[in-house]
């Protein structure tokens, strides 16, 4: 069922009951152009008309459904609806889970026009739904006639104004994203956005985690915005690597599933990689790990290298880089240089030079615990960032073990001490192992935003461990997969002497066997490196078998905007709830009760001087909630 509900879901606010107040209207309006609020993906916002001491006045302006729902009962894989729209030019546009791209009126929710692909691919393998987080816009790109002046890319290019496809991109709009890429279709999509850079569209390409060593390529492409040829091709292999006889893109190598970002003053894009095939065993990589777990800054004519900086050595962990690298330039953070933000799922900050990738701050290496399987190496030392220092806890003892009731923190104590946990960067071995942080994160594709008045940066990050544990080939063949009870997980990882079982660390109930939260908003003063403060982002609520809503933090996947009003807004957890911290005080001031949890990055915008400030988000699970399709605005409340 698609439509627009006016009055929508009535907003839950703390301060529920408060009067209307006045709506400023003297502040400056902006809109949302970009994934990340800008090519740069700060998540960053002038507007000021919302703030501390208003926001009890939000309320639902509009709710829009677009109806692409699958619960995977179907016959086809299920969907979920994390999309982050882009506003531009009075047109709101996004994608849903099946691809179809739609734009709306950003103030209204009143439907402009839709495009429907005709998903050809609706059955995947393993853990993914089929997710689309978002579209690119490319403007001053007409074709013969003047056609498709601005131009939204997905797999597709659309004409902005009608939603049709530019007959002059590619084939009647499409370019053939599998060319040249071996393995199945459900091994290799796009989830992520593109980035439109100038004249090119820059796109990576999620995956499949751990299915086998010579997995698709994770070659990032650059095709002429206006007529989809193929620009450049970064296949993200060492300097000196020779391809195979008839390769055209290098089998195994990392992949870049997350979103990109750009600079485009200098002509720079920024690409964070995951691993290289696969995750959790190395020893057959060859040095093809040589760009996993980095940020990479390309050229954005030739796509050539200009610097890349590693995160993680060898990564045994799944320790992707897995968000969006985040641009900034604020005077007394790194002495004023141009500098690039990179999060990891490990809580590790790294501030880098924009122009050389070289740290801002000081990254010490320091020894990590050693052990590989037979087969396998393991690096003897890591990257550890000291400004900030980590923003996660790095170690997990029998001490820490925690409990509802004395039974299951009991219970929780046995675990831990039965599994090898020597702190992070524990290397997978053939008993289980405690993997802190989770291969989860940590952070992960939600990111950072950052105020760069006040040159503070805003982060959220769940806190569960995950269980590691390699079985010996001849062991995991004999594993029937129908008897896994999910969320235990079991990969092939074909090519290598060994299959991988994973999961969450859980107790005797189904919670967390680490203390909470189990999820956090922090905020970093990225001048002095310190932590401002530290907030519990989310309850147990909605989390069988705690629907009590106790205020332990939740695990989050989606990321938080930042605005000059002073405001925080992030849903992200697993309760349902849209968010808005103080950003000074981390103190959590309102919140918004939603259909479906809202896995992505809200967005705010202000269009015209008489006009209302709207934050908007899309709630519509993940592969670990319900599946829904809702986008709801909100907006202060007339007098």
């Amino acid at each position: 069922m698609r439509g627009i509900s006016v009055f929508g879901l009535v907003a839950l606010v703390l301060a529920c009951g408060a009067p209307p107040a006045a709506i400023d209207y003297a502040g400056p309006t902006a809109d949302w152009p970009a994934w990340g609020g800008d090519p740069g993906g700060g998540k960053w916002s002038p507007l000021t008309q919302i703030t501390p001491a208003n926001v009890g006045s939000l309320e639902v302006a509009w709710t829009y459904h677009h109806g692409d729902i699958s619960n995977g009962k179907d016959g086809t894989t299920r969907t979920s609806f994390n999309a982050t729209p882009i506003v531009t030019h009075d047109t709101m546009y996004f994608c849903t889970g099946k691809n179809r791209v739609i734009a709306l009126d950003p103030e209204t929710g009143a439907e402009k026009w839709t495009f429907d692909p005709h998903q050809r691919v609706t059955k995947l393998k393993g853990p993914y739904p089929r997710v689309c987080r978002g579209v690119a816009h490319g403007e001053d790109l007409a074709g013969p006639g003047g056609a498709c002046a601005r131009r939204i890319f997905t797999g597709i290019a659309l004409d902005a104004e009608t939603g049709k496809p530019c007959e002059d991109f590619g084939a009647a709009g499409r370019v053939a994203l599998r060319e040249g890429i071996e393995g199945e279709p459900w091994e290799y999509y796009v989830t992520s956005p593109p980035l439109a850079l100038r004249d090119v569209v820059v796109v990576g390409a999620l995956v499949s985690d751990n299915i086998r060593t010579d997995a698709p390529a994770g070659v990032v492409r650059a095709f002429d915005a206006r007529t989809g040829a193929l620009r450049w091709a970064w296949d993200p292999v060492p300097p000196d690597w020779n391809r195979k006889a008839g390769e055209k893109y290098t089998a195994g190598t990392p992949n870049v599933w997350s979103i990109l970002s750009a600079d485009p003053e200098r002509d720079l894009v920024f690409v964070p990689t995951g691993n290289a095939a696969p995750d959790y065993y190395a020893g057959e990589r060859n040095g093809l790990d040589y760009f996993s777990s980095s940020v990479v800054a390309l050229d954005g004519k030739t796509g050539a290298v200009r610097w890349r900086y590693q995160t993680v050595h060898h990564d045994h962990w799944d320790y992707d880089v897995p968000a969006q690298p985040a641009l900034f330039q604020i005077d007394g953070v790194g002495g004023g240089r141009p500098g690039v933000a990179s999060i990891t799922k490990m809580g590790h900050l790294f501030l880098l030079d924009r122009e050389t990738g070289a740290p801002l701050y000081p990254v010490e290496e320091r020894p990590v615990p050693q052990g590989a399987v037979p087969g396998d190496v393991v690096s003897p030392t890591q990257p550890f960032p000291t400004h900030p220092g980590p923003l996660q806890p790095e170690t997990l003892t029998p001490d820490d073990a925690w409990g509802f009731t004395p039974y299951d923190k009991g219970k929780c104590r046995e675990i831990i001490a039965s599994m090898r946990s020597d702190g992070i960067f524990t290397p997978p071995g053939l008993d289980k192992m405690i993997q802190w942080p989770g291969n989860a994160g940590g952070p992960n594709w939600g990111g950072v935003s950052i105020d760069p008045v006040h040159g503070i940066l805003f982060v959220n990050s769940m806190r569960v461990p995950s269980v590691v544990q390699l079985l010996p080939r001849s062991e995991f063949d004999k594993l029937d997969p129908s008897s896994v009870v999910y969320p235990e997980m079991l990969a092939p990882m074909k090519g290598t002497p060994y299959g991988l079982r994973i999961s969450p660390l859980l107790g005797p109930f189904g919670a967390p066997c680490n203390p909470p939260p189990w999820g956090v908003l922090q905020a970093v003063d990225l001048r002095s490196g310190k932590l401002l403060w530290e907030s519990t982002l989310g309850t147990t609520r909605d989390q069988a078998p705690f629907p009590m809503g106790l205020p332990l933090g939740a695990p989050n996947l989606g990321g938080s905007i930042a605005t000059a009003g002073g405001m925080v807004f992030i849903g992200a957890t697993t309760d349902k709830f849209l968010r808005g911290f103080d950003a000074k005080t981390g103190t959590e001031i309102w919140r918004a009760r939603l259909p479906y949890t809202a896995n992505a990055t809200p967005v705010t915008y202000r269009l015209r001087k008489d006009g209302r400030q709207f934050v908007v988000v899309s709630a519509g699970g993940h592969g670990w909630s319900e599946p829904g399709d809702a986008v709801m605005a909100f907006a202060l409340r007339r007098e």
